[in-house]
């Protein structure tokens, strides 16, 4: 299945890394400087061992012995020392990466299109924001310093054979091809695999997603069953490649044990035959074969860590795709001169489907209230989104005072929805994302216009108490005064209400009506309507019929012309 979010490719990955890496050159530079002391540090002994072997078979005296020995436990500390350091170092430096990839991500996500995270869905984000990046940070922790220790220390160790003896380094080196063959075989058929497992994770993500934030239509409907049925076959999915990348892992590790066979033979029968022509020492011999030995669980780390790093590797192109997205960045200019409200001439369509709105033209005065109803479907929310500069029209604009909604300030346009987030965190602090510097008496305020204040000093800790996931849990009418509260301390001059209280059901319904009207006093607002009252309340209404605009009036008006607002009108009342 074709992933919703973009995944980069490796050279764009690549890329990514090696400039992250360039930013910080002075880091990277010593921490490379650790981990190349630390593999010298490692090579050492085996140089100092096979000098004592040609010693004790020269016959030297005891005493020449201390030396080697004064040498090797000099090595093993500063090894250690090194070691210990480098991966610090490579842990810091790779932590630090993360961080910025994450705040990265999550600015470039928030600055994506509306209808982009619509299409995508909000799963395969939140699974690259989540379970990706947990990827890289158990790579950058667990195995990272440990694979690039090991890689430097190969190569210092090959480098150190050949100047032993140059054919025992090409010895030595016969193995390589070998692992490379092995790799070869192996990463062409777990990266696709471990690509293929992020997307079903991500798939299994977004099922979850769906079913909780739509839990009681699940539940309505009796849809539990079949739910469930969906979230546990996206699970055996990801479960099904999980197994399948195991068992080409296990072929690959015989692969590994069949290469260093290989060269060890190969550096032992070369050592000998050197040997026995007199052009080596049985000392360096050694020495080659230890250093050769001593490769064998770096190399077997090495090549079972490219198992993890292609996880992490697919986790972080994922996420470097994300970057490369197209993102809207608004600059905003100058306030508007007024703050009148017009959508001219809209025509609109969702990714180049067929229009759900037609040439839509509606112009709300400054400071009037205008309701938008209408059908299931008719438009109105896409019209309101329009208006907050959610979405960007086919054709047209949309503006106030003159000024295209994406050109202004980002306080001079406000929308509530009836989806209303709830942010964790102390009430006080929740009610301060729309003003910072608000004080504990503006909050006040604010909460008692909405008709919140009351129950909000109620709470255990009143404002100080914590709302939103682990905290006290408020109702759906308490949410959305909370939204109309951040409305009222952003103060904003236009204000969008898109059935901003179709959740508070019969009993909440009249005091969230009083509440967004309130809220809304003294400013341009446009009230997708959910309850007829919102509307009857309005200056004038505007009806909307499968994407345009049919009838238009005040609600005496349309009332008595007895056309499509009167009818709905009609049915309204005979239910309430």
């Amino acid at each position: 299945m074709t992933p919703a979010l973009p995944i980069a490719g490796t050279r764009a990955t690549r890329a990514w890394l090696g400039a992250e890496l360039g930013r910080r050159r002075t880091e990277s530079a010593i921490t490379l400087a650790a981990g190349l002391l630390a593999a010298a540090a490692s090579v050492i002994p085996a140089y100092a061992l096979g000098l004592l072997v040609d010693r004790i078979r020269a016959g030297s005296e005891p005493g020449a012995i201390l030396g080697v020995a004064i040498t090797i436990v000099a090595a093993a500390v500063a090894g250690g020392a090194a070691t210990g350091v480098a991966g610090h170092l490579i842990s810091r430096l790779g932590s630090r990466i993360l961080a910025d990839l994450r705040e990265q991500t999550v600015a470039t996500a928030l600055h994506l299109p509306a209808r982009v995270l619509d299409r995508a869905g909000r799963g395969d984000l939140l699974s690259r924001a989540g379970a990706d990046i947990a990827a890289i940070g158990r790579a950058v922790s667990e195995f990272l310093p440990g694979m690039i220790s090991a890689l430097l220390l190969t190569v210092l160790s090959l480098i150190a054979m050949a100047g032993l003896d140059w054919r025992l380094g090409l010895a030595g080196a016969l193995a390589v091809p070998l692992y490379v063959i092995g790799l070869r075989w192996y990463l062409p058929r777990a990266a696709p695999s471990y690509a293929a497992e992020r997307v079903a994770i991500a798939e299994r993500s977004q099922l979850f997603v769906e079913g909780m934030q739509g839990l009681p239509t699940v539940h309505a409907y009796r849809l539990e069953d079949r739910h469930q049925a969906d979230i546990e076959a996206a699970s055996a999915r990801a479960r099904d490649i999980s197994m399948s990348v195991f068992a080409f892992y296990t072929r690959f590790v015989g692969r590994i044990n069949r290469a260093e066979l290989a060269g060890l033979a190969a550096v032992l029968v070369t050592g000998f035959l050197l040997v026995r022509a007199g052009q080596v020492t049985v000392g360096e011999v050694s020495a080659a074969a230890l250093l050769f030995h001593r490769l064998f669980n770096p190399i077997a780390l090495l090549m079972a860590t490219f198992d993890r790093a292609q996880d992490a590797g697919a986790s972080l192109a994922r996420l470097v795709g994300v970057l490369g997205m197209p993102v809207e960045r608004r600059d905003p200019g100058a306030s508007p001169p007024d703050r009148d409200l017009a959508l001219d001439d809209v025509t609109f369509g969702y990714d180049g489907g067929p229009p759900v709105l037609h040439a839509v033209t509606l112009r709300v005065a400054a400071g009037e209230r205008v309701a938008l109803v209408g059908s299931t479907g008719a438009g109105k929310t896409t019209a309101a989104s329009l208006a907050a500069g959610i979405l960007r029209p086919d054709r047209g604009r949309a503006t106030v005072g003159g000024v295209a909604v994406t050109d202004l300030p980002a306080s001079t346009v406000a929308i509530v929805s009836q989806e209303t987030h709830v942010f964790a965190g102390p009430l006080a602090d929740d009610l301060r994302l729309a003003r910072p510097q608000a004080t504990d008496d503006e909050i006040s305020a604010a909460l008692a216009r909405v008709g919140a204040l009351s129950w909000a000093r109620d709470l255990p800790a009143g404002l100080g108490t914590v709302v939103g996931d682990g905290g006290h849990a408020l109702t759906a009418a308490q949410a959305q005064q909370l939204a109309l509260a951040r409305v009222v301390l952003l103060d904003p001059p236009v204000v969008i209400l898109d059935e901003a209280t179709a959740e508070a059901g019969s009993s909440g319904a009249r005091d969230l009506e009083q509440a967004a009207a309130a809220a809304l006093e003294g400013r341009t607002a446009l009230v997708v309507a959910h309850r007829l009252t919102q509307a009857a309340a309005a200056d004038r209404v505007v009806v909307m019929d499968h994407g345009t605009i049919v009838e238009t009036g005040t609600h005496a008006d349309l009332v008595a012309a007895g056309g499509s607002y009167a009818r709905l009108w009609a049915a309204w009342s005979a239910r309430n």
